[in-house]
């Protein structure tokens, strides 16, 4: 977000950004007038601070990623006919997978058309009008255009109003600001992939280029599996869920979600008894995926095949305090692979699988210092150990464990529920509330605190997770169709002490709207072994 303070008397907010745009490298898509985030539109303004957000802005790139998505839409409308409908399904490779519904065939043909018409309708500049409409007329007006799962999504609103969003004839509805046209819409692509097709878009921190292409093959296949489970139980939307919490079958898909979970953790422990080598089982994930809770009763399972678990915490092998990695502000960076005590890891790891004893360290967190206590360890023939730590799928962690002894499992909540059918759901959205719950519940924290540590968190990730995801021997998505509608009365009230004069604000603006669209639902049905009890409490584990 950038800043630019001049006086405004009598020009429009679009006037206002014709004129502040070439002191800006990237382009302003949104404006902050005297501290209120606005689309650019005719509106005259008044005279006061103002704020420019540009593109290479977390909020800015979300508002364009979503206005290429009704671009795209609109495209399509016009080269396919509006009869042929599109569901936006998740993100994989920087872009969105959507797939065509029925019978219709995705061609390179249709997406080179598709993409030809996106490319004229950008050079034409065409406005994108926005108009709000009592909810009632909405319903109305998406029902006439076969878009069911935004009448669903409405039949639940409080408001009596909503904005639809039109381009030229083409009319949707978008839960987060979007751009004033689409002459700045042009960075984008389209590829063939699996039954759909990935729309590939920009990352905030290169807002004019398009990222290459390369989809993650075992996180798709997860996704999509996922996707099957929703459609099996016809939980595709926020819409689907709130029909279940009203018609009272709620009970029936918590017990049939909880029971798919077990079922894949029952599956993950089979593939480990077909290689009879492993003697580690190493577990990644990024923040709120599950991972203890996951671990828990992945052990309950291997002792039910006959295994003697035994738990091992990556974190409790911290270099000490003072021999901790620095980022770039000084501060100690706890994230980094070289915090660990690498050499005291596989030196105590090689020494369990040649079948000796060893005294494993307990970390404290005061002190900065491991301790031993005299937990002594040996592994026998059934004795395995399950290994959590954020890089336990690097391999230059483990580096001298011969790799038929490594099970290796990546876990995440792979959100698999949308709001509707071209609104999705953002998988760290959600994993964003259950940590916001989780930090209030067992550590005090303020939704404040975890909103302002969020970005930090999330840069980690993405160097020290996520590029090791497709390492995995398999994936566990710990995501559940029902969660946000249970985390939503918790994080709602945590949400509201946000104080308008704070930077959290706009964040916690967002995602109270977001949480708007949910009815909640109690946690008395909810199982005690279930993994979102880990966020909520009320568990049989010890998280």
């Amino acid at each position: 977000m950038h800043f630019a303070g001049k006086k405004v008397l009598g020009m429009t907010i679009k006037e206002l950004v014709k004129d502040a745009q070439a002191d800006y490298n990237n382009r302003i898509i949104l404006v902050k007038l005297n501290g209120r985030l606005q689309e650019i539109k005719d509106q005259e303004v008044s005279d006061g601070t103002n704020e420019f957000v540009t593109t290479d802005t977390a909020i800015g790139n979300e508002t364009y990623r979503r206005s290429v998505v009704l671009l795209m839409l609109n495209a399509i409308s016009k080269v396919a006919g509006p009869e042929v409908k599109v569901a936006v399904e998740y993100s994989i490779s920087k872009g969105l997978y959507c797939n065509v519904k029925g019978d219709f065939v995705v061609t390179e043909e249709f997406l080179s058309k598709v993409k030809a018409q996106m490319l004229a309708d950008v050079k034409a500049d065409l406005p994108i009008v926005k108009t709000l409409m009592k909810t009632r007329d909405a319903i109305e007006l998406f029902d006439k255009c076969g878009m069911a799962d935004k009448t669903k999504l409405f039949k639940y609103r409080r408001s009596s109003y909503v904005n639809v969003y039109s381009l030229e004839e083409y009319k949707d509805y978008y839960y987060g600001y979007m751009a004033p046209s689409t002459g700045i819409l042009g960075v984008f692509d389209l590829f063939k992939y699996d039954k759909g097709f990935v729309l590939q878009l920009p990352v905030k921190e290169a807002p004019d280029v398009v990222p290459e292409f390369a989809p993650p093959a075992k996180l798709f296949n997860v996704l999509k599996e996922s996707s099957e489970w929703a459609e099996m139980l016809e939980m595709s939307t926020v819409g689907d869920l709130n029909e279940h919490l009203t018609n009272g079958t709620m009970n029936d898909l918590i017990l049939v979600q909880e029971a798919l979970q077990e079922q894949k953790i029952f599956e993950i422990v089979q593939m480990i008894q077909e290689r009879p080598g492993t003697k580690f089982v190493m577990i990644a994930g990024p923040s709120s995926s599950g991972k203890t809770t996951f671990s828990h009763r992945l052990s309950i399972q291997l002792m039910a095949k006959g295994y003697k678990p035994h738990p091992i915490a990556v974190d409790d092998y911290f270099v000490e305090r003072e021999q901790t990695p620095l980022d770039e502000n000084g501060d100690y960076n706890f994230e980094d692979l070289h915090a660990i005590d690498i050499e005291l890891f596989n030196n105590h790891m090689n020494a369990l699988l040649a079948g000796e004893e060893i005294e494993m360290p307990k970390f404290n967190f005061k002190t900065g210092k491991k301790e031993y206590n005299g937990n002594m360890l040996k592994l026998g023939e059934d004795d395995i150990l399950v290994i959590e730590g954020i890089h336990c799928l690097n391999d230059e962690l483990s580096h001298s464990l011969p790799l038929e002894s490594k099970f290796k499992i990546y876990i995440s909540a792979l959100t698999q529920l949308n709001v509707d059918e071209h609104n999705r759901v953002a998988t760290t959205d959600g994993r964003l509330v259950r940590r916001m719950v989780r930090d209030a519940r067992t550590r005090g924290a303020s939704a404040k605190r975890t909103l302002s540590m969020w970005a930090s968190v999330r840069r980690g990730e993405e160097k020290n997770i996520f590029p090791f995801q497709e390492e995995a021997d398999v994936m566990f998505n710990s995501a559940l169709t029902y969660e946000l509608a249970v985390l939503k009365p918790y994080a709602e009230s945590l949400l509201f002490s946000i104080g308008e004069d704070e930077p959290e604000y706009q964040e916690a603006k967002r995602l109270l709207k977001f949480l708007g669209y949910f009815m909640p639902c109690t946690t008395e049905n909810i199982p005690i072994n279930s993994i979102i009890r880990e966020f909520v409490g009320g568990g049989c584990f010890k998280v």
